[in-house]
C-alpha cells in the first residue's frame, strides 16, 4: 500500500514549486498515457527504490481573505487526518507568522510524523536565518530550495526515514477490490450497506492499513471479492463535509488500493468539478471504471432519450476514455444494485483478457493496411506487428513501426478504439504503445 506525504502550508511559501520538484520523476513517465491531466495537486515520487503518494494541499484554497485562513486550518485538519506524513513548508525570507503559528499549533497535536521544512534558502547565510523556526517546537527545519533543487535529496531521505513501515494488506492476492468513491453526500454508504444489507455476519472485517481503512470480504450470490472502504464505514469527519479537498484526500487511499473503482455520481445534480476531479485519480491510477448514477429514483424524466442525454453527457466530460459502463440505479430502493456489481465483476475479468499474438495481427494489420498512419514529410510509416505484453497491471498492446516517433496521438487513440471494437476491453484502460522494430 502506498504511503500518502501531504505538504501544508500557508500560501506563496513555495508548496507548488516543491510538490512539481518532488513529482517531477514520475511525470516524463506519466504523459505517455493519453487523457490523464496533469492535475497539479496529487501525484507520485519514487525516490530509493521506494514509491509514495504527495498531495499539494495549495491547489485547493478559494483564494479571499475572510475564508482563506479558515480553509487552510480545514485542510490541514483534513491533511492530518489522512495522510501517512505532512511536510510543513515555511518560508525563511519571511520568517514566522501568525498564520505559521495557527497550522504549528494544529501540527504539534496530531500523532503523525510532520517535517519542518524551510524554503527559499539559497545560501548558508539564509540557513542560519532558519533556526527561528526551532520556535514553531516542530523540530530542526530542513532547509531546502524547491526552486532550484537544493537540499531536496536530503528532504526525501528523510521522508523515507519518517514514513511508516507500508503495511502488507492481508487480503488475498486474487480475489477483486472494488472502491466505491465520489463526492459527499451522493450515496456511497447507502450503497456499501444496500450490497452487504442487514446480513452482516457474511462479512469478515479486515483492518488494513495504519489509516484503519477497512477491506470487507463480500460473498453472497456467487460473487467474491473485497469493498474497499472510503466514506461510510468510518467514523464521519470534524471537517465540514462539503470541502471538496476532504473527498478527493479519501478517495486517493481507496483508488490506490482498489482493482475497480465504482465511481457515484447524482442524478439530481448531475456531473460537476468535483466528481471530474475523482474521475481524474482514477484515470491516473489507471484503474477499471464503472459509473452509477445514484438517485435514480428521484428522477421525475426517466425515458430513454432522457438516460441517452444523461449518457451522452457523462462520456463527453470523461473524454477520451469513454468505454466503460452507465448503471442508473437507487441505493435507497435497491433499484439495479445487483447489476452494479455485475458490471463490476466483468469490468475486472476484462482488465485480465489476453489476446493471442496471432488473432491480434490477423484482425489489426488488414485494419492498419486499410487505414494507415498518415505519412509526414513524404514519409511511409509502415506498422508491421504487434502484441499484447505479459504480465502488465492493465491491458498493453505494442505496435512495432519503422517511424514509431511520427506517429500521433489521434492514430494511437484509433488503434485503441479497433481493439476495444473486437476484443472485451469495456471498463478498463489500455496502453497502446509504438515501438521501433
Amino acid at each position: 500500500m502506498s504511503n500518502l506525504v501531504a505538504i501544508v502550508g500557508r500560501p506563496n511559501v513555495g508548496k507548488s514549486t516543491l510538490f512539481n520538484r518532488l513529482t517531477q520523476s514520475r511525470q516524463a513517465i506519466v504523459s505517455d498515457t493519453a487523457g490523464t491531466t496533469r492535475d497539479r495537486q496529487y501525484g507520485k515520487c519514487q525516490w530509493g527504490g521506494k514509491e509514495f503518494s504527495i498531495v499539494d494541499t495549495g491547489g485547493w484554497v478559494v483564494n479571499s481573505d475572510d475564508i482563506f485562513e479558515d480553509a487552510i486550518r480545514k485542510q490541514v485538519l483534513v491533511a492530518t487526518e489522512e495522510a501517512d506524513l505532512v511536510l510543513f513548508l515555511v518560508d525563511v525570507e519571511t520568517g514566522i507568522t501568525d498564520l505559521d503559528e495557527d497550522v504549528a499549533n494544529i501540527l504539534r497535536r496530531t500523532k503523525l510524523p510532520v517535517v519542518l521544512v524551510a524554503n527559499k534558502v539559497d545560501n548558508s547565510g539564509e540557513a542560519y536565518e532558519a533556526a527561528e523556526f526551532y520556535k514553531l517546537g516542530l523540530g530542526e527545519p530542513q532547509c531546502i530550495s524547491a526552486a532550484t533543487g537544493g537540499g531536496t535529496g536530503d528532504l526525501l531521505d528523510l521522508i523515507l526515514d519518517r514514513l511508516p513501515a507500508e503495511n502488507d494488506e492481508t487480503t488475498e492476492d486474487n480475489i477483486p477490490r472494488f472502491a466505491v468513491v465520489g463526492r459527499p453526500n451522493v450515496g456511497k454508504s447507502s450503497i456499501i450497506n444496500a450490497f452487504i444489507g442487514e446480513d452482516r455476519n457474511i462479512v469478515t472485517e479486515i483492518a488494513g492499513t495504519t489509516r484503519d481503512s477497512i477491506y470487507t470480504r463480500y460473498t453472497k450470490f456467487g460473487f467474491d471479492f473485497y469493498l474497499v472502504d472510503t466514506a461510510g464505514i468510518r467514523k464521519k469527519n470534524k471537517v465540514s463535509e462539503d470541502l471538496e479537498f476532504y473527498s478527493v484526500m479519501r478517495s486517493i487511499r481507496a483508488i490506490e488500493n482498489s482493482d475497480v473503482c465504482i465511481l457515484m455520481l447524482d442524478a439530481t445534480r448531475g456531473i460537476e468539478t468535483q466528481d471530474m476531479n475523482i474521475f481524474q485519480l482514477i484515470q491516473k491510477n489507471n484503474k477499471s471504471l464503472v459509473v452509477v448514477v445514484n438517485k435514480w429514483d428521484l428522477v421525475e424524466e426517466k425515458s430513454q432519450e432522457a438516460i441517452d442525454t444523461f449518457k451522452n453527457a457523462i462520456r463527453r466530460r470523461m473524454a477520451p476514455f469513454v468505454d466503460f459502463p452507465i448503471i442508473f440505479a437507487s441505493a435507497l430502493t435497491k433499484q439495479r444494485i445487483f447489476k452494479v456489481l455485475e458490471s463490476a465483476k466483468q469490468v475486472y475479468l476484462n482488465r485480465k483478457s489476453h489476446v493471442g499474438t496471432s488473432k491480434l495481427n490477423e484482425v489489426m494489420l488488414p485494419i492498419i493496411e486499410n487505414t494507415p498512419p498518415p505519412s509526414i514529410k513524404g514519409k511511409y510509416i509502415k506498422i508491421k506487428y504487434c502484441t499484447q505484453l505479459p504480465n502488465t497491471q492493465i491491458p498493453s498492446f505494442v505496435f512495432y513501426a519503422n517511424l514509431p516517433q511520427y506517429i500521433k496521438e489521434p492514430y494511437r487513440r484509433f488503434l485503441e478504439n479497433k481493439i476495444r471494437e473486437n476484443w472485451p476491453m469495456h471498463g478498463c484502460p489500455i496502453n497502446v504503445f509504438i515501438r521501433q522494430k
